[in-house]
């Protein structure tokens, strides 16, 4: 009696250590299990810290999460793949700083926003750059499929000095190579990235009459099922203060909540 008494408990401690393992984070054991697909490529808000998924977006997710009551695993797709696998609901949402937008809303779902946002440029120091119109006739890197690149497309028309990347690091890279003059990308990656890296000597170049505000959301295939769940989980964790608590610890300051009450 006693042995299966051990066997059982031992049981029941190795699926808890599995289940922790495997980041889940739900109810319990009973709760359905999603996955969700993201771009560790994208600090502060996803980022790789050796084979472990870290961020914002991540600790953000987490929360909402337990909220809501699911079990979870996060997916690195990559940027692109990532909206492929949502069409073919390959996974079941996606929270990767993915700025909310009408033609996006053509073929996903989104929750409310949960983070605001404004592309800002990153040049280095003694740069004559001061605002976005002075990028005209520049080689500029930006990641491929962003607003960034929405936005310069939309002042200077799809140019050959707009060089597309895969992700945000290999669009400094080319800064940083002398490959291009100046990088587009969303003010957190590039503020985040000139203060960890003060060696390198750059800059960073506000332009809010050029660059709209934007708003980061979950991503949902069309008519998932999962959204209105998650969507409410999103607005507790908000009201709740839990998300002004995460906000502090990654950005150092009290977020704008009001500005997410769209």
């Amino acid at each position: 009696m006693k042995m299966k008494q051990k066997l059982k408990t031992g049981i029941i401690g190795l699926s808890a250590v599995l289940l922790a393992a495997c980041g889940s984070t739900g109810s319990g054991s009973d709760a359905e299990k999603l996955t969700i697909g993201t771009d560790a490529a994208y600090a502060p808000f996803e980022s790789l810290e050796g084979e472990k998924i870290v961020g914002f977006d991540v600790d953000l997710l987490d929360a909402v999460m337990k909220e809501a009551g699911f079990d979870y695993e996060m997916k690195n797709t990559g940027w692109e793949p990532l909206f492929i696998a949502l069409k073919n609901k390959e996974v079941d949402a996606g929270i990767s700083a993915i700025t909310i937008n009408d033609d996006r809303k053509k073929t996903y779902d989104f929750s409310s926003p949960y983070f605001e946002s404004i592309n800002m440029i990153l040049a280095k120091d003694g740069t004559s750059i001061k605002s976005a119109k002075d990028l005209e006739g520049k080689k500029v890197s930006v990641q491929n499929g962003t607003t960034g690149q929405e936005a310069l497309e939309k002042m200077f028309g799809k140019s050959e000095n707009i060089k597309k990347f895969e992700n945000n690091t290999l669009a400094i890279q080319a800064l940083l190579n002398g490959e291009v003059e100046a990088v587009v990308a969303d003010n957190a990656v590039v503020q985040e990235y000139a203060k960890n890296n003060p060696d390198k000597k750059l800059v960073t170049i506000t332009d809010q009459e050029n660059f709209e505000s934007e708003f980061y959301g979950i991503i949902f295939p069309k008519d998932g099922e999962h959204q209105e769940k998650i969507n409410k989980a999103l607005k507790k964790v908000i009201e709740n203060g839990k998300y002004a608590e995460i906000y502090k610890e990654w950005f150092g300051e009290e977020p704008n909540v009001d500005a997410l009450k769209q």
